[in-house]
């Protein structure tokens, strides 16, 4: 069976299509199917999604632990508060501000009531940050790509985007009806063979990349893309999700990493991630964003953010420039995590705060998730078949926030479940070479 399924990213899978695999069942049908499956997994205590966080979001949080029925204190490696700002002073003051001066809410969308002079400095700043004219603010990261995507394309126009590109961009694509065609994850060979298929021609070419791909954690090569797209007159979109706050010398995002800062044609980025708080942006030209306010129907008909959310990202980046030292404290755990990993034999390079943690065929993945929850580590399983049996991994996230010993802890636990759950007979249990997915 897994000869047949394809892995296409962790963060893009149907769970329509690998439940019911092609069935047209009706309502109470679909609906009991499911409630079975997720009975099975209570009954078998593995159920570990949705665990109910007690406090703020940091290094360490509390949870209500349902298997014991009482509180259990983890280590969080399941965030993507990479700058630790989710329970940053600055940030909560700010917001406390906000909340007085502005109330809980807007009540509307942004083209009509739902715009305050909060939210323009946002986009003012937003787009500095990524070296553009102007930006706009979209509800959600989702609703951000698939109002970009079903937006500014024609159905004649072609788009040509990674394999791993993310759910919400794919569905971007299937709204819009846009012809489309994927190449294989980083692979320049085949996107210079698409290039070169798709850009004799009238209608309008789109490049879809992630600058980092957050179930892999490995970067677009944006220094050898954007000159391939321009020399093609080819328009590249960049979704920056996880790399916004995070890449580069400012933690401006991956443009800046790789030396393009100002080059790419549309990047998009997320709130959820860096700035710890709900919502999303595109940065491009200011007649693409004029255009997009009036043609992105997910903006359009969208409320607006509240306030109090604009004020957090603004207060965050305010921090990302007011203490670089997170950023120098994050790129500090990246590598300590890396050698920690590699002197139990798990090889990794890790270009981002992105642990793919993959798991050794044989080795139960739902029983070493389990454990690392009784062991108090917080990481995120991917498992069958969400992804193929050889792609099952754990990702683990870095946070600026995190202390040696709490990597220390993780990187031991790991070794303790490696061992536990995975025998080989050629090799001592503890020793494994793993490549980065």
């Amino acid at each position: 069976m897994e000869n047949n399924l394809e892995y296409r990213g962790g963060e893009n899978f149907d769970l329509r299509e690998m439940l019911l695999k092609g069935k047209n069942l009706k309502l109470n049908d679909k609906v009991g199917l499911f409630e079975n499956f997720i009975d099975d997994l209570s009954q078998h205590n593995i159920m570990l999604n949705r665990r109910c966080i007690t406090t703020a979001a940091d290094r360490e949080v509390i949870i209500y632990d349902r298997f014991s029925g009482k509180e259990k204190k983890l280590l969080m490696f399941g965030s993507n508060n990479y700058l630790g700002l989710a329970n940053h002073p600055y940030v909560k003051d700010k917001a406390l501000d906000a909340l007085k001066k502005f109330g809980a809410g807007i009540g509307g969308p942004p083209l009509l009531n739902g715009y305050t002079i909060l939210h323009r400095e946002l986009e003012e700043r937003l787009a500095a940050l990524k070296g553009a004219e102007d930006a706009l603010i979209f509800s959600s990261g989702y609703s951000a790509n698939v109002g970009l995507v079903s937006g500014l394309t024609n159905p004649n126009d072609i788009i040509i985007y990674d394999a791993f590109s993310h759910a919400s961009f794919c569905d971007g694509i299937k709204m819009s009806n846009v012809k489309s065609f994927r190449f294989p994850h980083n692979n320049l060979n085949m996107f210079k063979l698409r290039l070169d298929q798709n850009t004799n021609t009238s209608n309008d070419v789109y490049v879809g990349v992630e600058g980092v791909y957050s179930m892999d954690g490995d970067t677009a090569p944006l220094d050898k893309i954007v000159p391939l797209c321009k020399s093609k007159g080819a328009i590249l979109l960049v979704d920056d999700a996880h790399g916004t706050g995070v890449l580069g010398k400012h933690g401006k995002g991956t443009a800046e990493h790789y030396g393009v800062e100002g080059q790419v044609d549309i990047t998009l980025g997320t709130f959820s991630k860096t700035f710890a708080a709900t919502g999303a942006f595109v940065a491009a030209s200011k007649p693409i964003i004029n255009y997009l306010r009036f043609f992105a129907r997910s903006y359009m008909f969208s409320a607006s953010l509240p306030p109090v959310s604009i004020a957090i990202v603004l207060a965050g980046l305010d921090v990302l420039e007011k203490e670089p030292q997170l950023l120098d404290n994050l790129r500090n755990n990246i590598k300590y995590a890396e050698d920690s990993f590699h002197k139990i034999g798990i090889d990794l390079n890790l270009q981002t705060p992105i642990i793919p943690l993959k798991v050794p065929v044989g080795m139960d993945i739902r029983k070493a998730a389990l454990k690392f929850h009784q062991y108090g580590i917080f990481v995120n399983s991917i498992e069958y078949p969400a992804v193929p049996i050889s792609q099952q991994r754990f990702r683990v996230s870095l946070m600026a926030t995190h202390k040696k010993e709490d990597i220390d802890k993780l990187v031991e636990v790991t070794n303790e479940i490696w061992t536990e759950f995975y025998k080989n007979e050629n090799q001592t249990a503890a020793k494994y070479q793993f490549e980065a997915a």
